[in-house]
């Protein structure tokens, strides 16, 4: 029996940094669709790639009435200088080290590169209803196409 929430399980109602020195966390969400993308490290090519293409879709998304959140356990200083770099317009958190929202979904979680172990980001996806329970995952995302297939399923909810 695992702890960590699945599909039809409220997302963890943790908060995280913003990038105007707030917080945010998933209950400011409540009554609107919520998409939380999770990706390892601001300003990497997957990363970067990932977060252009919610900010593409992010007027879809909008009109959709589904709510963007990126996270990283980057620090806000650094997104900021992210968003500036790439023009980009979903909304950007950080994880907060050791009890963060992806500690809670398990996706902080052990790696492995050319034979080092360190602590990394899996990156996932979550879909979360307007009642805020998670409606679907995708895990261990691969980014190209990623953020259209998301905004097809937010549309369909």
């Amino acid at each position: 029996m695992s702890d960590i929430p699945g599909v039809g399980d409220p997302l963890p109602d943790i908060a995280m940094e913003t990038t105007n020195g707030g917080s945010v966390r998933p209950s400011d969400f409540a009554g609107k669709k919520l998409v939380v993308f999770f990706y390892p490290k601001d300003s990497t090519p997957g990363c970067t790639t990932e977060n252009q293409d919610f900010s593409g879709l992010k007027p879809e998304f909008d009109k959709a009435g589904v709510a963007l959140l990126g996270v990283s356990k980057d620090p806000p200083r650094k997104h900021l200088g992210f968003i500036a770099k790439y023009d980009l317009t979903a909304p950007l958190a950080s994880d907060a080290e050791g009890s963060g929202l992806s500690d809670a979904l398990g996706i902080w979680t052990e790696k492995q590169n050319y034979g080092r172990t360190y602590m990394g980001m899996v990156r996932t996806t979550y879909l979360v209803g307007s009642d805020g329970k998670i409606v679907r995952i995708w895990n261990k995302v691969k980014v190209k196409g990623h953020a259209a297939e998301v905004l097809e399923a937010a549309k369909a909810l």
